[in-house]
């Protein structure tokens, strides 16, 4: 059996044995090649001192990549708590990251069985906080592994949706890469018009011609935190992904009719 079907295995199942598996849906994995040259690429479009698998994990060969899909009920929840996030969202979120961890560490456990290393990443806060940006961004990552392409939201958007939470190790194994997602997803990049992750936004932080401000969101994520200040630190918002036409699939021209 290949390493991609093991490795898809330990985290279907750990999805479906955790504590909370009413909150997501099946994942989607897909793989990079660490010596992919879009990687390089990132030091122009999200910072210059974005890492490389190689500044990871020394002779690093591949990238794994993961979705995990939150279910209708968690995105509809969200919606239902605008212009705040639901402390139900807020709840996912920090049960998905703890899930994510512990694949990541899963997957590390594995592939050290079957003779490789590999290096993990936290799931979040892995951003500069003054310029509000990510260092090893895992949905630029996504984008590479050919798991999706971005939305006007800035989000990735896959074949189930936006609407969760992505995770990724790299590891010395060489693992046969996914193929790149070569047609636009989100509506608005394929011409058709929609902007409803623009208007769902809380402080009008998504321009309608892709323009975005960081610090606008940023500030919504810490208002959130500071409603939920019984919760371990939930900077966290949502909205954009959350029943819009491209939270839960492919989004077509009918969806972003029939929403609000």
């Amino acid at each position: 059996m290949e390493l991609s079907t093991l490795a898809r295995i330990v985290i279907d199942t750990l999805i479906t044995t955790e504590t909370f598996p009413y909150m997501w849906r099946d994942p989607l994995m897909a793989c990079a090649r660490a010596d992919d040259p879009l990687f390089l690429r990132l030091k122009e479009v999200v910072t210059p001192d974005h890492l490389m698998p190689d500044d990871l994990l020394k002779g690093a060969k591949s990238v794994i990549v993961y979705f995990i899909p939150f279910r209708r009920e968690i995105g509809i929840d969200n919606s239902s708590n605008y212009p705040f996030a639901s402390e139900l969202w807020a709840r996912a979120y920090i049960e998905t990251n703890t899930l994510i961890s512990t694949i990541n560490e899963r997957l590390s456990g594995f592939l050290s069985l079957h003779g490789y290393r590999s290096a993990i990443t936290p799931p979040t806060h892995n951003f500069d906080p003054e310029l509000l940006v990510s260092r090893w961004s895992h949905k630029h990552i996504g984008f590479i592994a050919g798991l999706g392409t971005f939305g006007l939201h800035r989000l990735l958007i896959t074949p189930l949706g936006c609407c969760g939470r992505l995770g990724s190790i790299v590891t010395d194994a060489y693992i046969e890469p996914s193929k790149y997602q070569k047609e636009e997803i989100c509506l608005e990049r394929r011409g058709t018009k929609c902007s409803k992750c623009a208007s769902r936004c809380p402080v009008q932080a998504i321009g309608s011609n892709g323009e975005f401000n960081r610090k606008e969101c940023y500030r919504m994520l810490l208002e959130n935190d500071r409603r939920y200040g019984h919760l371990p630190l939930t900077d966290v918002c949502g909205h954009c992904s959350c029943e819009v036409p491209c939270s839960y699939g492919v989004p077509t021209y009918q969806a972003s009719q029939e929403l609000p």
